[in-house]
């Protein structure tokens, strides 16, 4: 007692009523602390984790612009006259798992096939009654609508895998107004950018030597023998040999 006299507590011991009084919700103790450096960034495409280090790239010019056709010949040749075939050959480079003959199919169906019916529907305009005409053409505009929403959306992947921005205007606007040259910018595109990734880089081809043991002269084993001492002061010093295994 004359201890505690002398040498009081420096706490004070409160009362009820003095002690702060906390509502605390159940469950409220058990969750979940957010912890800043425990976030991983992960890459939209593919879901992958990122280093801290990464910046995602700014968006890239194309390599060649939408009317620069002339600058490879072949697929300016077969986007005029085959432009299915070259819509088919764009997506099987931009989706591996999708063969170039299912889009192909579908673009010669609804783009070279509502072609084809308007031709035909030109052609015989006085012969088919006026309502049937306007039906034809508003199904051909809906057509063309349609198919310049999935080939954009094709545009949209290939910009997206290679962060390049939209040029001249948005992929489905470029699709639906100037289809064909989309298609050859895409092809010369995906040409650059694969032969940039298949470059190849020679390597030196090194041959390792062969694995060799070491046994005594007695063993009547073949193999390669190592150069020996033939002193004549040494004669029982035991001769080596190397054998493969």
């Amino acid at each position: 007692m004359a201890e505690e006299t002398s040498n009081p507590s420096r706490y004070v011991k409160l009362t009820k009523e003095q002690a702060p009084m906390e509502e605390i919700n159940p469950g409220e103790l058990n969750q979940p602390i957010d912890v800043p450096q425990l976030h991983v960034q992960k890459c939209h495409e593919c879901g992958q984790p990122l280093p801290e280090s990464y910046q995602a790239p700014a968006d890239e010019p194309w390599s060649t612009g939408i009317f620069e056709c002339a600058k490879d010949t072949e697929s300016c040749k077969t986007g005029l006259f085959c432009p299915c075939v070259l819509f088919g050959r764009n997506v099987e480079r931009v989706r591996d798992d999708t063969p170039w003959t299912h889009p192909c199919v579908c673009h010669a169906i609804f783009v070279e096939g509502g072609l084809a019916l308007a031709v035909a529907t030109a052609a015989l305009n006085g012969m088919i009654d006026p309502g049937t005409t306007c039906l034809i053409c508003e199904g051909l505009f809906f057509s063309w609508w349609m198919c310049g929403i999935y080939t954009g959306f094709v545009r949209q992947t290939l910009q997206k895998k290679y962060h390049l921005k939209n040029s001249p205007c948005d992929p489905c606007m470029v699709h639906c107004c100037l289809h064909w040259c989309a298609l050859c910018q895409e092809h010369r595109e995906l040409t650059e950018r694969l032969a940039d990734d298949t470059t190849f880089v020679p390597t030196a081809i090194v041959n390792p030597p062969p694995v060799q043991t070491m046994n005594a002269s007695g063993n009547d084993s073949p193999g390669p023998a190592l150069p020996h001492s033939t002193n004549a002061s040494e004669p029982n010093r035991p001769n080596l040999e190397m054998l493969p295994l």
